[in-house]
């Protein structure tokens, strides 16, 4: 599985998830693919040209930005947002809730369509498709 973590989440987290699942699964933050400017649009474009991700961001912009959400819904990539309590929660909790639903993540990274959005909860290991 690929897993991309965009800006607005931890470098730290994603190094650590890197380090936990080395020799299982490819883990990337994005300002080691792009540059720190890039915008959504190019960095979605970017990763669907390497075919399927995980993304993984508290930017529920993404799912609202008409533009965003298009490009988003029109890729091979497969969205975690945060829900509003994960995103206000420390780093701590945020890595014990990805943790959490990670091997859901595992299977949604083999079965979902490129395009599909979810919210990971604050509590619980199902995450919870959102509405296209």
């Amino acid at each position: 599985m690929k897993v991309f973590f965009d800006h607005n989440m931890s470098p730290a987290l994603a190094r650590a998830l890197r380090e936990l699942f080395r020799d299982q699964h490819e883990i990337a933050i994005l300002s080691e693919k792009f540059a720190r400017t890039a915008t959504d649009i190019e960095w979605i474009s970017g990763l669907n040209r390497e075919g399927r991700w995980i993304v993984i961001s508290e930017d529920r912009r993404i799912t609202r930005n008409h533009a965003e959400y298009t490009a988003f819904r029109n890729s091979k990539l497969v969205g975690i947002f945060l829900a509003k309590a994960v995103h206000k929660a420390p780093v701590v909790k945020k890595m014990e809730r990805i943790l959490a639903v990670w091997p859901a993540l595992e299977v949604l990274s083999e079965t979902v369509e490129g395009g599909a959005m979810f919210e990971l909860p604050i509590n619980g290991t199902r995450v919870r498709q959102l509405k296209s």
